[in-house]
């Protein structure tokens, strides 16, 4: 869409890359509603607009139901029954720039409201991809007293503070009185067969250079002994405990290392010890 000034956004090039299959924007295949809109005729409004100048997506509370230690997958639709939803989008930085390797961590309820505490059932984190882009399979989340329908997510872009925030559903009468709702944090979302598909597009706190790609950085060499110390590539699972430049830590939530994701860099995977 364009901006204020009339010049075209960086991020609605990058989507009508993605229309014709440049960029993929739901991993796996799949149609979201932004990419869908190439061969409608139609335009859609980004949810949230990026363009230089504006506010990075909001913060929502986390609720009493979150949990560390999910498992690394992104799809959750196999946890129980419900009608089917794929949510898929990228994440930007300031200058609407796609960020590779961000965390992304989704829990929600089930088809009857409820959340698992005891377990890790609709929980689950995942990584963006090369193209900051992300894609998670789930169920719609069913309703309980006092909120609307909505999903939630932490998001944590390589050395970067956690963004925790809500996912929320167009039409739903309960959006009016959920004294949480955000407008802000609507998704695109249309009927897909028996199921629905939905879109964000996350904008991080991340400063960026416009014109300049954002780059994977470069996990700093630590000196550590071999055996224990953190190499990116391996799986940890929460507990393990690693060395990296001469100090000790132990791993918070299961997920694979990433070169920017040094210990030091991610408190939400990694505590000192």
């Amino acid at each position: 869409m364009p901006t204020p000034d009339g010049r075209i956004s960086r991020k609605t090039v990058l989507k009508a890359a993605a229309a014709l299959g440049a960029t993929p924007l739901l991993l796996g295949g799949g149609v979201a509603l932004a990419r869908e809109q190439a061969g409608s005729g139609r335009t859609l409004t980004p949810t949230p607009a990026c363009h230089d100048g504006d506010e990075p997506t909001i913060e929502q509370t986390e609720g009493p139901y979150f949990k560390p230690d999910s498992p690394l997958r992104a799809d959750l639709s196999t946890d129980g029954p419900g009608t089917p939803l794929t949510v898929g989008g990228y994440v930007f930085g300031r200058a609407c720039l796609p960020i590779a390797g961000v965390l992304l961590d989704f829990w929600q309820a089930d088809d009857n409201g409820a959340y698992d505490n005891a377990g890790y059932t609709f929980r689950g984190h995942q990584f963006t991809d090369a193209q900051g882009a992300f894609r998670l399979t789930t169920i719609v989340p069913g309703l309980y007293p006092g909120r609307t329908r909505h999903l939630h997510v932490k998001l944590q872009a390589p050395g970067r503070p956690v963004l925790t925030t809500q996912l929320y559903f167009p039409g739903e009468p309960r959006n009016a009185t959920d004294t949480i709702f955000d407008a802000r944090l609507l998704m695109n979302v249309r009927q897909s067969g028996p199921g629905q598909e939905g879109s964000y597009d996350v904008v991080l706190n991340v400063p960026q250079t416009p014109g300049t790609p954002t780059a994977t950085p470069t996990p700093t060499p630590t000196g550590t002994p071999p055996g224990g110390s953190w190499t990116p590539g391996r799986t940890y699972a929460a507990g393990d405990r690693v060395t990296y430049s001469g100090a000790s830590y132990v791993c918070l939530q299961a997920h694979t290392a990433m070169a920017g994701w040094e210990p030091p860099n991610v408190p939400a995977l990694w505590q000192r010890s």
